[in-house]
């Protein structure tokens, strides 16, 4: 074993939590430095090098495993997944039935939930949000208060930020660019690709 439970505990949704206790070095943990807090065992892998950091919180049957690090007021629940060599911090939240892994990273505020699947060297950050069965992965970056979701895909270098939105079946990709205050991108017919740069729509109360 890796790590225990110790005494210090903290309570949310009626749920009690335990904060953790190295055991053993690994990584760059070391024997005896605290973490965050689980629910039980069962929320973080007792082997590989994955952590729970400062005021982290994994609890109901979510899972920390691989090499996945979760930090600072960071809080992955439901039934999410953080794995391989994924990082969540800040106060990044992941839950539903989502799963973050391979090298991606999820921060600031930015929350990843429902089905969604964040992968590869993808970031989604700010007060972005990835919800439905969106996926963000290759060098995607989603980030200020953009919202991908419903099938979405965001990948290889497309950047979403500011107020877009790209939903439906959409597609962005290659290195194009979603920005502005309502953008969308709804459709595959709305497909973009090669650099365009999409700033349609006016929608202030989406």
């Amino acid at each position: 074993m890796k790590y225990k439970l110790t005494n210090e505990t903290k309570k949310i949704n009626n749920k009690i939590l335990y904060r953790i206790k190295a055991l053993k070095n690994f990584g760059n943990v070391k024997r005896g430095d605290l973490g965050g807090f689980v629910q039980s065992e069962k929320n973080l892998s007792q082997k590989g090098l994955c952590w729970i950091y400062n005021e982290a919180k994994i609890y109901d049957n979510a899972r920390v495993c691989d090499n996945a690090r979760v930090c600072d007021n960071a809080r992955v629940y439901d039934e999410a997944w953080v794995c391989e060599n994924a990082r969540i911090y800040g106060d990044a939240e992941v839950y539903g039935e989502a799963e973050v892994f391979d090298n991606a990273r999820v921060y600031d505020k930015a929350g990843v939930y429902d089905n969604a699947r964040v992968w590869g060297k993808a970031r989604v950050y700010g007060d972005a949000e990835v919800y439905g069965r969106a996926w963000a992965y290759g060098n995607a970056q989603v980030f200020g208060h953009a919202r991908v979701y419903d099938d979405a895909r965001v990948y290889d270098d497309a950047r979403v930020y500011d107020e877009a939105r790209v939903y439906g079946d959409a597609q962005v990709y290659d290195n194009t660019r979603a920005e502005g205050l309502g953008s969308t991108i709804e459709s595959a017919r709305d497909t973009a690709r090669h650099g365009v740069k999409i700033l349609t729509g006016y929608f202030p109360n989406s």
